[in-house]
């Protein structure tokens, strides 16, 4: 069974410095992104953790970072502990943030992968813009 590819943008009226900040600094991450603790170095190879409480539940999602171009994209492996699935290399998907800044806008394209159907697709993606509509109202007050 052949797995889907979410790809979506945004364009934020920010340098693309301060919305790198914005995707790897935990205190504005928490402020936009459900009230999660991102922990990372940032750093090829390092780990990524997403931490928090859910609906009463608490979680920790996890990854490692597989490439990085400080300020301009980042890559990296995501398992989610409420997916329901075995914290397997199979069940972890590739996560992207891609910026490009033209006159002071800064358009972020997030890319994921490994989504076992359509319907999983349209709810990753409406998270997605719920964030990055989050990181974007932030960035923009």
């Amino acid at each position: 069974m052949e797995k889907l590819t979410l790809i979506t943008s945004i364009s934020i009226n920010a340098q693309q410095a301060e919305v790198w900040k914005g995707l790897t600094d935990p205190e504005i991450v928490k402020q936009y992104f459900f009230g999660t603790t991102v922990n990372s170095d940032w750093k090829p190879g390092s780990s990524i953790t997403f931490s928090g409480e859910w609906e009463g539940k608490a979680y920790q999602d996890k990854g490692t970072i597989k490439e990085i171009e400080p300020g301009k994209y980042v890559k990296y492996t995501y398992w989610s502990s409420m997916s329901g699935t075995e914290d397997k290399p199979e069940n972890y998907a590739d996560v992207s943030y891609s910026l490009d800044e033209n006159d002071g806008v800064t358009t972020l394209i997030l890319t994921q992968d490994n989504i076992k159907d359509e319907a999983s697709r349209k709810h990753s993606e409406e998270n997605w813009q719920m964030v990055l509509g989050g990181l974007k109202k932030i960035l923009e007050k």
